[in-house]
């Protein structure tokens, strides 16, 4: 334990320098999960056939392939039709675009819980479909999604550590830099599960919290 500690006082600093790196990388494909995924929800469920159909099959191809396949197709196999993107955001649109299949069911799934009735008399006061979707069901769709995408934004955090696989320059590609280094894999990599474990418990308490002071009454609790 002595070992581990004196370990991780040396080489947590050089593990950290890479922290922007990894937070930059999730915030940014949470941005771009939330703003794709709503899009595609929205089509999922207002869209014409060829809105659906299209939305459907985005979903369903990103939710059937391994994330790291999307990541190396982006990164390796677009250059060969001229579309050539640094590891960082070929990293961040692969994260992004795969994060945008599951917010989208998250979406869909909490617009289709609130009651229709609201939409109902959004029609009835004259509102067209979107006017109530937008300022009707969406604000109350929102307070419900929170717990699924408080998990989602769990999720994407842990997934940034494939970037690594790419040359992003994240903690777990400092991480296993120093064990290569060090040949002490099993302290660096048990320090990255216990910073990845810090990391993810902040998100969870601070979606939590929001969950709490937005919460529905009779709804969320």
């Amino acid at each position: 334990m002595t070992d581990f500690l004196s370990f991780a006082v040396e080489y947590l600093p050089e593990i950290l320098a890479a922290l922007p790196v990894t937070l930059g990388l999730w915030v940014l494909a949470m941005i771009l999960g939330f703003t794709l995924g709503l899009l595609l929800a929205t089509g999922r469920l207002y869209g014409n056939r060829v809105v659906y159909g299209l939305s459907t099959a985005y979903v369903e191809i990103f939710r059937g392939t391994p994330m790291l396949v999307q990541m190396f197709f982006i990164y390796l196999g677009l250059p060969e039709i001229g579309i050539v993107l640094d590891p960082f955001l070929a990293a961040f649109v692969a994260i992004g675009m795969n994060s945008a299949a599951y917010q989208a069911e998250y979406f869909r799934g909490a617009v289709r819980s609130v009651p229709p009735g609201q939409m109902m008399a959004a029609r009835a006061i004259g509102m067209t479909r979107m006017e109530g979707f937008r300022s009707i069901v969406l604000p109350q769709a929102m307070r419900r999604v929170i717990p699924q995408w408080t998990n989602e934004a769990i999720l994407e955090l842990k997934y940034t550590s494939i970037a690594y696989a790419i040359g992003v320059s994240e903690i777990t590609a400092r991480a296993e830099k120093i064990g290569n280094t060090t040949f002490q894999f099993f302290d660096v990599f048990l320090l990255l599960a216990v910073i990845y474990v810090i990391l993810t418990g902040i998100v969870a308490q601070v979606l939590q919290i929001v969950e709490s002071r937005t919460a529905i009454p009779g709804v969320n609790r």
